[in-house]
């Protein structure tokens, strides 16, 4: 296994001004240089997203009263004391801005966002400050009409709502609790009412995967932007559900690949970046663990992605900016000649690189191979697609 340790970082392409938690317990920040005009391989990293994430993730909580089976966090029924503050997410806001023009778009996640009552206090505070932001809810009971109304009247850009099954049964097996998929709908009919942009977040494993036709059926019926489909990670919980095969996987690709052509919203892929390869229009969401995302968790630890959880500082100390574009880790999940095994050798190693957190999550190093890809380029390292 790579060995990784916590980096805290005191420096960064900007001046430091005083980067760490005083002794009064006040959170100081850092004044981080804007993001390079032209952005390309230079000091701060490789790549587009060199200088700044396109999505940074925040869990909000680690709370949650579902007990989904793929669950990466472990979700836990009461909130942890250590959680960010309203302060700390104050500031947080303020760092994810440092980033510069266009800033960062902002999802706050979970657990369930929803236990969080300082919620719309935390997107009205970061609205001012020019970020977009996007909501998760659980599918619960907590996420009622008149807490959606009051976050989109708070600036809320999207609700993102996760379903597994088109089903009750499958939706609520998957979910851990009865009535989840009766509170998704209505959700979902929620936001369609109040004229909130809407987002449809579905996992493809073993328990999923022959549901996946009707869920696409479902979705199709729906005034969604975006379908986000996630490729499970074997990791917390997911770690002991059945995982499809690479020839299943490349199959439901294509299957998506072709679906895109055919319907009005987009459809992106999470911890699947070879859609890259069989979809010219999954080009856009070019981003991976550490290369244009960054995940901030319920205390604040800074993760390339909430799958890879390598913790490399922490937003208290105001490093979110430098830790971003200068920690090691970081610059090497953005650099394609680092990668090992058949993803190093790929000509798409630039445009996909694989699954990072699920090469961690099965042999340990998070520059192997992403064993749910099927292509194979053969022994030699091929010519790198740049497209």
């Amino acid at each position: 296994m790579t060995p990784v340790k916590l980096m805290m970082r005191s420096g960064g392409s900007g001046t430091l001004i005083e980067a760490g938690r005083g002794t009064s317990g006040e959170i100081r920040t850092t004044d981080c240089a804007p993001r390079a005009a032209e952005e390309g391989r230079g000091a701060a990293g490789h790549g587009r997203f060199a200088h700044a994430p396109r999505l940074v993730i925040w869990e909000v909580t680690r709370a949650c009263a579902l007990k989904c089976a793929h669950c990466r966090a472990e979700a836990i029924a009461r909130r942890d004391p250590n959680e960010l503050s309203t302060a700390d997410a104050k500031a947080l806001m303020e760092q994810i801005a440092t980033f510069g023009t266009p800033a960062p778009l902002v999802v706050l996640t979970g657990g369930d966002p929803m236990w969080r009552k300082d919620l719309a206090e935390i997107v009205r505070y970061g609205r001012g400050l020019g970020l977009t932001i996007a909501l998760t809810p659980s599918g619960t009971a907590a996420a009622t009409r008149s807490r959606i109304q009051e976050l989109r009247d708070a600036g809320v850009a999207r609700l993102a709502v996760s379903m597994d099954a088109a089903d009750a049964a499958g939706h609520d097996g998957f979910r851990g609790v009865k009535g989840s998929h009766m509170w998704t709908r209505r959700i979902i009919g929620d936001a369609i009412d109040l004229g909130i942009p809407l987002q449809i977040n579905t996992t493809v494993s073993g328990w999923t995967l022959p549901g996946l036709q009707a869920m696409a059926d479902y979705v199709s019926t729906l005034p969604i932007a975006l379908w986000a489909v996630f490729f499970l990670v074997e990791t917390g919980r997911g770690a002991s559900l059945e995982q499809i095969t690479a020839e299943q996987c490349e199959e439901t690709l294509a299957f998506l690949a072709d679906l895109q052509t055919r319907v009005p919203f987009l459809i992106k892929t999470t911890e699947a970046p070879h859609f890259r390869r069989l979809s010219p229009a999954a080009a856009r969401f070019s981003v991976n663990d550490g290369n244009g995302f960054v995940f901030v968790d319920h205390v604040g630890n800074i993760c390339p992605s909430g799958f890879l959880p390598m913790a490399r500082g922490n937003v208290r100390d105001g490093v979110l900016c430098s830790t971003y574009r200068n920690d090691p880790v970081f610059r090497q999940l953005r650099d394609p000649d680092a990668l090992h095994g058949r993803c190093g050798r790929c000509r798409y190693r630039a445009t996909c690189g694989g699954s990072r957190s699920r090469a961690y999550a099965v042999s340990g190093d998070f520059l192997g191979e992403d064993p749910l890809c099927a292509y194979n380029p053969g022994p030699e390292i091929e010519p790198m697609v740049t497209r």
